[in-house]
């Protein structure tokens, strides 16, 4: 028998990329009662891990649940960025109903585009939140029109085009049912989710079934998964089988669930069992992994799930082989470098790790764009791990026979007088223009270009929008090769020798372009330390001494000046990286180089490729 659990909610919030989705979440949690009175509060508190805090963008979805008018309500916060789409479309197979989140000045952008649709395939009941209506350059009205065309693109039902707007300020944590009336708290979201969200149903004398939506990891326990119990109940040290729809051959695994944990504010409380329509996580099943059904042993039935989409990009993380290998870093064998990348696939089901047949120091690492390939990088880098990486690739499929690669939509914001510049540059990476919408004194452009169309373009983009662009993509669709495209139209200045650079040996190369490090840096033969504007390598000697003789003294060389160096991010160091160069990553340094050091032997394996 199917029944509703009135005291239960379950919601996920979505929205694109600095919308303020982890924001509004932390205002309904200090209204939902979670916090003590005195209490100290950290600001942004879902975003838990330091890179999350640092970068100021959510790349796990995280469970929560705050409790109001004596129901529940399990909110998920989901990632906004393309890169963790994989995350969402999971996320939303727990939930009755997602609240949308539209900034009033940017409108809807294309992750609001991915993830509304998403929603709307599975028939959720939509909320829309027009958020940070305290912003100077707010344009309401225009952003509600926009969410209208877009709920009509998507071919969402009569219901679901009638969903409710609220315009809310998450910074100020309030809410109204009025874009002219300033709300004094969070009261109407609260109330609008209770009375247009239905409860979930269940069915709780039946076997347990629940799905598993997504993975947690803890070096205690290991795998811990998080799902919503579709029917039955469970408890603690209670008898399962695992399953899996897309593997009906495979017999069900039998397991124990040792642990059960209920999501409440910000911890996970132990509980001795749960019932249909909860979202809970359990540990004490090694090697499961998302899209398994957890069930009764009575009933196995695997529930049919979303397949996670392939990865489209592509690096391989190798052994530092550098001069200066196995300084700075503290894991720097391969076996180490194995270990660390498989034990991440347990966190990130959107990884693919493989190694690479030809050697046995090297792994291929596939994901689901840049963003969350440097961030695996980063994350390494800050444990003390210490490694190489190729420069990024797409991962080609092949569909009727044709060779196909990955098309991403662009949606880029810029000032009409950048326009021009834009639409070149997008051009020439092999970019299909779609449409161009003037917004004030700014221009809304859409384009379909390959990923590999991207790779180093950001840089460019900002130089030529003077720092007020903005670009999002996301993942559209496989499309037939489109040919060549350049992939850099600059060449690099490589060191001549190994040693400690010196003003008088970079004042000379800073002649020939920009200089990526200063005097009294350690460079080696081989090592990228600038950047040339034409397009082939020069090498210099920035470890050139002046010869002191009785007419030369040595004081005039203070009057060198250098041009401060160029810092090079992470992001930047491989958009920068030619197809011959590899990144050195170490805990302390990130240094660019040429993959063949030495200069006679590169020139000879160029000769060699031309010939």
């Amino acid at each position: 028998m199917i029944m509703q659990n009135e005291k239960l909610r379950n919601i996920a919030i979505i929205a694109h990329v600095d919308h303020g989705k982890t924001t509004l979440v932390d205002e309904m949690l200090k209204q939902g009662g979670i916090y003590r009175e005195n209490q100290a509060t950290v600001d942004r508190v879902m975003d838990s891990n330091d890179l999350e805090r640092e970068r100021g963008i959510t790349i796990l979805a995280k469970n929560t649940a705050v409790h109001y008018k004596d129901v529940k309500i399990n909110i998920v916060d989901t990632p906004g960025h393309a890169d963790f789409g994989g995350e969402v479309e999971r996320i939303l197979k727990m939930v009755n109903g997602v609240i949308l989140l539209v900034d009033a000045a940017e409108g809807p952008m294309p992750q609001t585009r991915f993830v509304l649709s998403k929603a709307l395939e599975l028939g959720h009941k939509v909320i829309v939140v027009v958020n940070k209506i305290d912003r100077p350059d707010q344009r309401i009205h225009e952003v509600m029109d926009e969410v209208l065309e877009l709920l009509l693109e998507l071919n969402a039902t009569d219901e679901q085009f009638e969903s409710p707007t609220l315009f809310c300020s998450g910074r100020q944590g309030t809410a109204s049912y009025s874009p002219d009336v300033q709300g004094t708290d969070l009261a109407p979201l609260f109330e609008t989710i209770l009375d247009y969200i239905p409860a979930p149903d269940c069915e709780p004398e039946a076997p347990f079934q629940m799905l598993v939506s997504s993975i947690d990891y803890n070096e205690f326990v290991g795998r811990i998964a998080v799902g919503r119990i579709e029917r039955g109940t469970v408890k603690q040290n209670q008898e399962i089988v695992v399953c899996n729809y897309h593997k009906p051959d495979e017999a069900p695994k039998k397991a124990k669930a040792t642990a059960l944990y209920a999501f409440d504010g910000l911890a996970r409380t132990p509980v001795t069992e749960a019932a249909a329509g909860e979202i809970i996580a359990m540990s004490g099943i090694g090697d499961i992994t998302i899209g398994d059904t957890v069930c009764a042993p009575s009933l196995p039935a695997p529930i049919e799930f979303v397949k996670i989409s392939a990865p489209t990009l592509e690096m391989t993380f190798s052994v530092n082989d550098s001069p200066f290998a196995g300084r700075e870093g503290k894991f720097v064998t391969s076996r180490q470098l194995r270990d660390r990348l498989f034990r991440e696939t347990l966190k990130d089901v959107s990884l693919r790790v493989s190694e690479v047949e030809s050697s046995t120091d090297a792994f291929n690492v596939a994901g689901r764009g840049e963003m969350s390939l440097s961030i695996l990088i980063e994350t390494m880098r800050r444990e003390g791990y210490e490694f190489q990486v190729s420069p990024p690739r797409v991962v080609y499929q092949e569909v009727e026979g044709k060779k196909c690669e990955p098309v991403e939509r662009v949606v880029i914001d810029v000032p009409a007088d950048c326009v021009g510049a834009v639409m070149e540059k997008l051009g020439a990476r092999k970019g299909e223009f779609l449409s161009m919408d003037p917004v004030g004194s700014r221009t809304k452009l859409e384009f379909l270009v390959p990923s590999r169309g991207l790779f180093g373009y950001r840089n460019e983009f900002l130089t030529d929008t003077k720092g007020e662009g903005i670009m999002a993509s996301v993942f559209e669709k496989y499309a037939p090769f489109k040919g060549d495209i350049q992939r850099r139209n600059t060449g690099s200045l490589v060191a001549h020798e190994q040693g400690d650079s010196v003003t008088y040996g970079l004042f000379a190369a800073q002649e020939r372009g920009a200089l990526f490090i200063g005097a009294g840096v350690p460079v080696y033969e081989g090592m990228v330390v600038g950047v040339c504007p034409k397009m082939e390598d020069i090498t210099v000697n920035v470890c050139r001494k002046k010869q002191l003789t009785n007419m030369r003294a040595s004081g005039s060389d203070e009057a060198l000046r250098l041009v401060p160096p160029k810092q090079l991010s992470l992001e930047q160091c491989l958009e920068f990286l030619a197809d011959d160069e590899l990144l050195e990553v170490t805990p302390e340094n990130l240094r660019l180089r040429k993959r063949i050091l030495n200069h006679e032997k590169r020139m000879k394996a160029l000769k060699g490729g031309k010939g």
